[in-house]
């Protein structure tokens, strides 16, 4: 490509048309499903001779849990158990509409993926038991969504927990759901949960944060660098991904620009050089990590949190919108040349 730049599309970033809320309710319906498979088809038709690689869908986790069950993000509802699977499983589903309709719709080969918030669970001490015990919980704490796009099932553990709440679903759609992926993208910041082995029935118990855990700018942001280390490979043990890529990777901070005009953002120099270390821990093992997107190039509008935490590499003046380089972007820049941590 220009400038030796490939371009990855996302087809989905939560830019729900407001006429399919309007009308179905959003993802509470499979006729959104539908719509995003016939979306997915068109968009592959048009440009599939120039674009090569597809994220159908990005954060599955954000766009209904967090907006149809907790009401944190639009359309801000706080829906019953029944409805929120449900919701899951219409999204889940429209990836693999959309998966099987951009093969059939692409004018050339092309490749397919998806991007998701994967709930990273990592061994809280790194025994043979409790890695064991992550790579269960990792399965099981993504039952809904990524393990079931990966397995084509959900599993008894999830649809037990669901009881009568079980979203209507037909074997037909769960074939669609498992198609087969080119590449598995996961955004990874943190590791949601800590596990060790237990004598229990799951086999894990979640350990709970320490209450001054530290944290980046982001009330949420739980600095641990390890788990760009455990997230690709259990989804490389779990599930046998020949590719992967992380997705997004990033942290907030508070930047201000020196009286010389300049950011120094050490602290998310920091946060990139540990989490980088535990990414090259990971493929100097063979776990096939084929790329990494940094979250993100500029600042920008981060939904609920505004523009108070900046999460670019380049300041954006909102008023002018100037850039700015920050440090973060001349230590990415050295490090992307030489592809040697520095």
């Amino acid at each position: 490509m220009a400038n030796e730049i490939t371009p990855y599309a996302t087809l989905y970033h939560w830019d729900l048309p407001q006429i399919l809320q309007e009308k179905y309710g959003g993802w509470q319906s499979k006729e959104t499903s539908k719509a995003f498979g016939e979306y997915a088809a068109y968009v592959t038709e048009r440009i599939s001779d120039r674009v090569k690689h597809y994220f159908t869908l990005n954060e599955i986790y954000s766009f209904t849990d967090l907006s149809y069950g907790q009401g944190q993000l639009a359309p801000g509802l706080k829906l019953p158990q029944k409805d929120i699977a449900q919701v899951r499983h219409n999204a889940v589903l429209a990836h693999g509409m959309a998966v099987e309709a951009m093969r059939q719709a692409a004018k050339s080969p092309i490749q397919i993926g998806v991007a998701e918030n994967i709930v990273t669970a990592v061994p809280v001490i790194e025994t043979q038991e409790n890695i064991d015990a992550a790579k269960k919980a990792t399965r099981e704490l993504n039952a809904g969504l990524l393990t079931v796009m990966m397995e084509g099932k959900y599993t008894e553990n999830y649809l037990n927990s669901l009881g009568p709440d079980v979203p209507e679903y037909s074997d037909e759609e769960l074939k669609l759901i498992g198609s087969p992926l080119d590449f598995v993208g996961i955004n990874v910041y943190l590791a949601n949960k800590y596990v060790q082995a237990a004598n229990n029935e799951s086999g894990y118990e979640v350990l709970p944060h320490a209450g001054r855990h530290p944290t980046m700018a982001s009330p949420w942001h739980l600095i641990s660098p390890e788990s760009l280390y455990w997230a690709p490979r259990l989804v490389k043990e779990l599930w046998n991904a020949k590719e992967i890529y992380i997705t997004e990777n990033g942290c907030g901070a508070t930047d201000e620009l020196t009286d010389g005009g300049e950011i120094i953002d050490t602290d998310r120099v920091m946060f990139m050089k540990n989490y980088l270390t535990q990414l090259h821990r990971a493929t100097s093992e063979g776990i096939p990590v084929k790329g990494y997107f940094h979250w993100s190039l500029m600042d920008n509008f981060e939904w609920i949190f505004g523009y108070g935490i900046r999460f670019g590499l380049f300041y954006m003046d909102y008023k002018t919108l100037e850039r700015t380089p920050k440090l973060s972007a001349e230590y990415f820049k050295t490090l992307a040349k030489s592809n040697i941590l520095v």
